[in-house]
């Protein structure tokens, strides 16, 4: 088989997710480089604007500004709710909507363009491990400087609400409320402002095909981090907003009566209660210790939080609800694609259960759905739960073929027991010649998320240090590597250095799940691979060891559901995302001058509360009906290029059939064998009783790479002190460098984790 057949028939995985919109090099007028920068500039102009408003807005100057801007706008149709929404929401919308144009213009779809990123200081401060070890776990320069920023920001505008407030206390004159009532009024006020703020940052990591969190290319399983940390906060100064009010109206002697109270003029007290009491339950359940032991509990208790933003939404009204309503809409739109993509049945291609104990499931993805080898996804079994979707990195390479995609789950709960259970018993009814039943597994798909840049592919030099299961995204990129050397395709690693731990040595034979399982020497000449595996709980190898092959997992069952992964992610087609994007918000804007004109005004509504739902309403209104439209649209064009797919690949299929080149290409990995390649199994090193020496076998391997010219890429895949060790050394070495400590070698490390917590 010829290489131009070989893409058609593996298919060309896009670095990026762009549609075949105008590239980087593409010609006229304005220049590539100067749109780009200008976009650049616009996006960071409008965010910094943001945050300086929301950083500045205690300050009486910010204060006397915001009193002009909405003297200004409020006799607009939208009132005063228009203006705070344009001065505190609709900048972020406006972001996003450049983020947009700047993806779909821009495409990374250039190895040689992406890895300039590494020698910039943007890059490196991402990159770099500030700490390692505390509460906030591993930490880059970059995370570092948010949070401190965060805390700054807190703490700065307490303090000068606090001062302010006793200024104003003393302006008063005779009140019924004494001075510690009225004091923790206004500071219970000032928690519950921050506390907004705080929520309006909250919603925008954990939208998981949020176009921001691609246009800096952080992954959503990297980004739930930073929802964790400002959950913390913001439910933190949610609390002390509650206990400041119900302290004082124990004072008053009228705590129940204010508890209950539901004000039309005014903020309605018991929205508020319901609200906080939904916020209080998610809080306590996500804390780690909850979450690790009962995460069925807390994945369900979380699906509160429709309650605590409709109920906030009562509590304070339409126009203080809008300071945060901009990254609310951004989430509502992320969870409303996903609902349209998670409906969609999946073909399970292969469901098995390896000797080691691991499950690995095929799926059937159409081939317009890409990704790349740092890309994972989220599974939903309906038999096991409606409700729970858990996330798994994908095992497979996108250059392993167009039309399936495979995951490996390491059971480690009820949930991955029970899956294994039903896997188990269909083999079983296999083995006794019994036929397995179909559609035992009902499967959904959502996904796939991941990184937008190909960072494996940027480094000549790259380690990737495995715990367990953490293997399963390396598979993927061990795959990928050497199926994008043998096609011709760009790719920088050169010198590639694997450690894996695992507790017992049935494990190892996971690396029997790579698709190119033998390394041609045209492969071997240009690539360098060391697999270094560690056994931590045996001493030396089992009896079995050098008699039982490569772990063979048994026959999988199929499982026919009815159509393949569907396309509907934000991730995914660049235009449809975007038009998406366009048509809920101008259908969200649309609705609420329609809301206001013909029902607010002519009903004379006026309490708070029934004006926040509204508000509400409408931004539901805007994403589920022209937004649902351009949904319907962008399902009907998926399926349509799917049904050309499978026509085109029924077609290609038929002249390789006769050439006989199918039986060729099953015999390729046999004839590199035997033309002098070699077994993944061949380059590993087996190593009993002990864990990996991280100083010494990056020290090693960066004097191999080229010492102090060389860039060494680190990437991390397992528990909380494998990624703390690994951080810990990639500083140690990129300080003894800088630092002009004497070392064995001084490359530059750049660390990234990628692993997940189930």
């Amino acid at each position: 088989m010829t290489p131009s057949m070989m893409a058609q028939e593996r298919g060309e995985p896009l670095l990026q997710s762009g549609n075949g919109a105008a590239g980087g090099g593409a010609k006229g007028w304005p220049p590539p480089a100067l749109a780009r920068t200008v976009l650049k500039v616009l996006m960071w102009a409008v965010f910094l604007t943001w945050a300086a408003a929301i950083f500045f807005y205690p300050t009486k100057p910010a204060q006397a500004a915001f009193e002009g801007w909405m003297a200004a706008t409020k006799q607009s149709l939208f009132g005063i709710t228009g203006s705070i929404f344009l001065a505190f929401s609709a900048p972020i919308l406006i972001v996003a909507a450049l983020a947009y144009v700047y993806i779909s213009a821009f495409p990374s779809d250039h190895i040689h363009v992406e890895k300039n990123k590494l020698k910039t200081l943007c890059f490196r401060l991402w990159t770099f491990p500030v700490l390692v070890d505390g509460p906030f776990g591993v930490v880059s320069a970059v995370e570092f400087i948010g949070i401190v920023l965060f805390i700054v920001y807190v703490v700065y505008s307490m303090t000068y609400y606090a001062v302010e407030s006793v200024s104003l206390i003393s302006k008063f004159g005779q009140i019924s409320l004494t001075y510690s009532e009225l004091l923790l009024y206004i500071i219970g006020l000032r928690f519950g402002s921050i506390g907004l703020f705080c929520m309006a940052f909250l919603f925008l990591p954990v939208s998981r095909g949020s176009v921001l969190l691609r246009l800096i290319d952080i992954p959503f399983e990297h980004a739930t981090r930073y929802h964790v940390w400002l959950g913390h906060l913001t439910m933190a100064l949610f609390t002390l907003h509650g206990l400041c009010y119900v302290i004082a109206w124990s004072l008053e002697g009228n705590l129940l009566g204010e508890l209950a109270a539901w004000k039309e003029i005014g903020v309605a007290n018991l929205p508020g209660v319901i609200s906080l009491a939904a916020g209080l339950l998610m809080w306590v359940t996500s804390l780690h210790p909850v979450r690790k032991t009962y995460f069925e509990l807390f994945f369900y208790t979380h699906q509160l939080y429709i309650i605590f933003v409709v109920f906030l939404a009562f509590h304070v009204g339409d126009f203080i609800f809008s300071f945060s309503a901009g990254p609310i809409f951004l989430f509502m739109l992320d969870r409303f694609l996903r609902f349209w993509q998670c409906r969609a049945k999946v073909d399970i291609i292969s469901a098995s259960c390896r000797p080691c104990g691991t499950v690995e499931l095929v799926f059937s993805k159409p081939a317009s759905l890409r990704y790349n080898a740092l890309s994972f996804i989220f599974v939903q079994v309906r038999e096991l739960s409606f409700l729970e979707w858990h996330p798994f990195s994908v095992s497979s390479s996108p250059m392993d073929g167009r039309y399936h995609m495979s995951i490996l789950i390491k059971v480690l709960g009820s949930w991955t027991e029970k899956l294994r259970g039903i896997i188990t018993d269909a083999q079983e009814q296999g083995r006794n010649g019994s036929e397995s039943e179909t559609g035992r597994i009902t499967a959904c798909v959502e996904g796939p998320y991941g990184h937008e840049s190909p960072y494996h592919l940027m480094y000549e030099n790259l380690i990737l240090v495995a715990g367990g299961i953490g293997i399963s995204p390396f598979l993927a990129i061990l795959s990928d590597i050497i199926h994008r050397i043998e096609e011709g395709k760009p790719c920088m690693p050169k010198n590639v250095l694997v450690l894996w731990s695992v507790k017992k040595s049935n494990e190892l034979s996971l690396l029997s799940a790579v698709d190119a399982q033998f390394i041609s020497s045209s492969v071997s000449d240009k690539l360098h691979l060391d697999i270094q595996a560690f056994v931590t709980q045996e001493s030396q190898p089992p009896l079995e060891e050098g008699i039982v092959g490569d772990d063979q997992k048994a026959t999988g069952m199929f499982v026919k559901n009815g159509t393949t992964m569907s396309g509907l992610v934000g991730t995914g087609n660049n235009f449809w995302a975007g038009m998406y994007f366009a048509a809920s918000t101008l259908g969200f804007v649309l609705a609420y001058a329609l809301a206001q004109a013909y029902y607010v005004r002519r009903l004379n509504v006026f309490a708070w509360w029934h004006l926040g739902l509204v508000f509400v309403l409408c931004m539901a209104a805007g994403v589920a009906l022209p937004g649902g439209l351009v949904v319907l649209l962008w399902h009907l064009s998926e399926k349509r290029k799917a049904e050309d797919d499978r026509w085109d690949a029924a077609a290609a299929a038929v002249p390789r059939a006769q050439d006989g080149e199918e039986e060729a290409e099953q015999t390729t990995n046999g004839a590199d064998a035997a033309d002098g390649g070699v077994s993944l199994a061949a380059v590993k090193t087996t190593r009993y009783g002990c864990r990996p020496q991280f100083e010494a076998e990056f020290a090693a391997f960066a004097e191999k790479a080229g010492g102090g010219a060389a860039d060494v890429g680190v990437l991390v895949c397992g528990p909380p002190g494998l990624q703390a060790s690994v951080a810990r050394e990639c500083r140690s070495h990129n300080l003894g460098r800088r630092g002009g400590r004497r070392r064995r070698a001084g490359a530059v490390f750049h660390f990234n984790s990628h692993s997940f917590d189930l």
